[in-house]
């Protein structure tokens, strides 16, 4: 499939009728999980969609779409009606799903609104954020049998959404922050994400230390939000070798994946899948 990543020995693809799919090494061992972060490639969307779009609410063919998802259902091996989509507002609420919300977003209505993470520890559900330079954080606890997905902006970033997240795998199903196992996917990297400076302001007055992941280039700020995400779980208690930084930027490989920023606003839309099996 793609070797420009050859180097990066934490991830795997796999290329299933044309699908093309990122798995996670640390993720992989653990056989009771099923789990994907796809690629724009392999499906039959069209123009700025083209080809594997996975979000609805664009103006490509809801069909389109659709079918997108079948294909990525068979290539990973989860079902269509497991899955539960989080909607996505840059905020750092969470919301701890079950078997009663199989199928929300994609086969009937969904009642999750204003929610960017998911958890679950309940069997064949699905969970499914989305993306197109925001960061998808993966998290799983093997003891406890918990997973969660974490949909991280810069918004959501300076809002240490993936500390909530952990938060709440302890406080609801008993997780021990040690024992807790992350993935930090593709984004957009520092080399990238080019802000002014009332943003990198913003993290400096919420998160006191992210200074050290900014750098300051003519007047604009480069900010690492893989690293400032990563950081931030290591303070809550998540050891540092449970933590998996792809340090893939979407941005750079847009070829292989959506980017807002590289496709100039007109693009698809990724997706990170994770279900207990």
């Amino acid at each position: 499939m793609d070797n420009r990543f050859s180097k990066n020995n934490g991830i795997v693809y796999i290329e299933k009728d044309g699908v093309q799919l990122i798995q996670f090494k640390n993720l992989l061992k653990h056989k009771n999980i099923t789990h994907c972060f796809t690629t724009r490639n392999g499906g039959v969307s069209k123009n700025e969609y083209q080809s594997l779009n996975l979000a609805f609410n664009k103006n490509d063919d809801k069909k389109n779409v659709y079918e997108n998802f079948k294909r990525v259902s068979k290539a990973v091996g989860i079902d269509i009606e497991n899955m539960v989509f989080s909607n996505q507002v840059h905020d750092n609420k969470i919301k701890i799903v079950n078997e009663k919300d199989r199928g929300k977003g994609i086969i009937r209505e969904s009642d999750i609104i204003g929610i960017d993470g998911l958890i679950t520890n309940a069997k064949k559900v699905a969970l499914v954020t989305f993306y197109a330079d925001c960061v998808p954080v993966f998290l799983y606890d093997p003891i406890k049998n918990v997973i969660g997905l974490v949909h991280s902006g810069w918004k959501g970033t300076v809002k240490e959404i993936s500390k909530v997240a952990v938060i709440k795998m302890n406080q609801f199903f008993g997780s021990n922050y040690e024992d807790i196992e992350v993935v930090i996917g593709p984004s957009i990297g520092k080399c990238c994400f080019e802000v002014d400076q009332d943003v990198f302001l913003e993290f400096q007055k919420e998160i006191s230390w992210s200074g050290l992941y900014c750098e300051k280039v003519d007047l604009k700020w480069y900010i690492d939000l893989q690293s400032i995400i990563k950081k931030s779980l290591m303070l809550k208690g998540i050891r540092e070798e449970n933590i998996f930084n792809s340090g893939i930027c979407t941005k750079c490989n847009k070829d292989l994946f959506f980017s807002h920023r590289g496709d100039k606003g007109k693009t698809g839309t990724l997706a990170a899948i994770i279900e207990l099996n």
